[in-house]
């Protein structure tokens, strides 16, 4: 696998993801909750429900399971679109007076969506890793396996668990496409874009 000439890519990609995604999401959420900024609030963990899939997504491919390549594709187009769905989150975060928060808050929000919509295009290519067997095998897609390898030798480091946690992995995606499914058939219908209850 010492061939891969976009390793480095693939591993800038996850470190991309550990700072875009969890760390200063984090630190967003808890500068907006001492600033009683409830619209960020709420649009920061409406994203991260949406994000979870990513975490689902590392447990899937720790025991190289094709589904985790299909579910970090779709990781990155829900992201994208949960940043910007809600109509009067939109509005209200738009009436903030220009503070820092708000600047921060706006500029990972398009720097997220970017890395999303980049993501999901370089993703794309991938695609086949999550359908055939043979091509999942192969070093085109395995290289993708080597960081959330690094994850579980870190945070799980118990040998013979990978089908465990993949296990808990798919016991995460099945809820996750429930409430999914929950969110498009029912509650779209009675509430549309706005993420407040009516």
């Amino acid at each position: 696998m010492m061939d891969i000439w976009f390793r480095p890519l693939v591993w800038m990609d996850y470190r991309l993801g550990v700072l875009l995604t969890v760390i200063l999401p984090l630190g967003l959420l808890i500068w907006a909750l001492f600033q009683r900024q409830e619209a960020m609030q709420r649009l920061l963990i409406i994203y991260w429900r949406v994000a979870s899939l990513l975490m689902i997504t590392v447990y899937l491919l720790i025991p190289g399971w094709k589904v985790g390549f299909l579910s970090g594709f779709a990781a990155r187009i829900l992201i994208a679109i949960s940043l910007w769905f809600w109509v009067d989150l939109n509005e209200e975060i738009r009436d903030i007076p220009q503070n820092f928060l708000k600047l921060a808050f706006t500029s990972w929000r398009w720097a997220m969506t970017a890395y999303c919509t980049l993501g999901a295009i370089a993703k794309s290519f991938f695609l086949p890793c999550g359908i055939s067997s043979s091509t999942a095998k192969t070093a085109f897609c395995q290289v993708w396996l080597e960081a959330p390898a690094a994850y579980r030798n870190f945070f799980h480091n118990k040998p013979g668990n990978e089908g465990f946690l993949g296990f808990m992995g798919s016991v995460g995606l099945v809820i996750y496409i429930i409430y999914l499914a929950y969110f498009i058939l029912i509650r779209l219908g009675k509430q549309g874009r706005s993420a407040l209850e009516q």
